[in-house]
């Protein structure tokens, strides 16, 4: 009887303690909830939760296209030259009658612009010779024949730069220090491996010390393979290991980078010409002999182009700083004089102002007020 007592008394006493911790939780929660409205304290249950926000991804926006690359047109770039033919028919053509100061002045211009005397006397007899079977009496109707002229002039020979596919294609660049030769190959090499052309340089002018460095920068830049030898080295050597190279690769063009000679030097002629005779030992692969004339040289490149072409059989000029000279008129002089045609024409800085001579909008630049 006395166990049982006992149980009970801790059956009750449980219960009490029980009780007692459930009101002492109500009275600590009462008080906790009272602080929190006496602090300004919002109490916020877990179903008060709002999931973060999450921003939706912004969709990429698409790259800007890039800028439409136009080619740069002559009339804007042959200002100097341009201005010494506009001064000359600015007074010219206002009317009147021709007499012999029309004559006078077309000749001085056409001489200002280096053109050259033989040529210009040439332009001019062949100009006086229409004017006179069309019987053509007022200034106004030379400037057309003038221009129909030189347009003529310029019409002979092939202005295209060979390269045909499937085949070993070498072109070689000559001419005198200083008149763009090594930025002419850097900038055909990013013309034509942005058509799809392997392309390698070769380093043939191991004379002067930073030409192969030079044309290895480029040939990084443009994506092209490069073949150089050490410094004084043979550069037949330098050619015939490109070629080798180019063949091993099934390269499309071998661009062929030159020592910049003086063309009064005889024996640095005969360099150039063994290297023709290196490249030629593969029959039909020297496609081109492109010697770089600086346009600002006027009648002095002129010259150069009669040495080089009796050196070496120069295949096409290409004219650099063509945009910066009143001296333009070298490209009649060489074509009427020398008939090679001017193929390739440099008119700024960049890869995309070196282009394809156009004879049509050449003259049509000149005349063009």
């Amino acid at each position: 009887m006395s166990e049982l007592i006992i149980v009970l008394i801790i059956v009750v006493l449980g219960l009490a303690l029980v009780g007692l911790g459930i009101g002492a939780s109500r009275r600590a929660r009462r008080h906790t909830e009272q602080v929190s409205r006496d602090l300004g304290i919002l109490e916020i249950k877990p179903a008060d939760i709002e999931p973060p926000e999450i921003d939706a991804p912004v969709p990429a926006e698409p790259p800007e296209p890039e800028p439409e690359r136009f080619k740069p047109r002559l009339r804007d770039r042959l200002g100097k030259t341009r201005a010494v033919f506009a001064g000359a028919f600015g007074g010219l053509l206002g009317g009147g009658n021709i007499d012999d100061d029309t004559w006078d002045e077309l000749e001085e211009a056409l001489i200002l612009a280096d053109v050259g005397v033989p040529t210009t006397t040439r332009i001019l007899d062949d100009v006086k010779a229409r004017v006179a079977a069309d019987k053509i009496t007022t200034v106004d109707g030379v400037s057309g024949v003038l221009q129909a002229e030189i347009a003529s002039l310029l019409e002979a020979g092939s202005r295209t730069l060979v390269c045909p596919t499937g085949e070993m294609n070498v072109w070689m660049f000559v001419g005198v220090n200083g008149v763009g030769k090594t930025t002419t190959i850097a900038k055909l090499a990013q013309r034509e491996t942005a058509q799809g052309r392997t392309v390698v340089l070769a380093a043939a002018d191991t004379f002067r010390a930073a030409a192969a460095e030079q044309l290895g920068t480029w040939a990084e830049r443009v994506g092209a393979d490069l073949v150089r030898g050490q410094q004084g080295a043979d550069p037949g050597s330098v050619v015939f290991d490109a070629m080798s190279a180019a063949l091993s690769r099934s390269a499309d063009l071998v661009l062929v980078d030159t020592a910049g000679r003086m063309h009064t030097k005889v024996n640095l002629m005969e360099e150039l010409k063994k290297l023709r005779r290196i490249v030629e030992r593969t029959p039909g692969a020297l496609k081109e002999v492109l010697l770089v004339v600086d346009a600002s040289t006027g009648q002095n490149g002129l010259a150069q182009a009669r040495n080089f072409a009796e050196a070496v059989d120069v295949t096409g000029i290409v004219l650099t700083k063509l945009d910066g000279t009143a001296k333009g008129g070298i490209v009649l002089a060489i074509q009427a004089e020398l008939g090679i045609p001017v193929k390739v024409v440099g008119v700024g800085e960049t890869a995309d102002d070196l282009v394809m001579f156009d004879p049509t909008e050449f003259v049509a630049a000149l005349f063009d007020a």
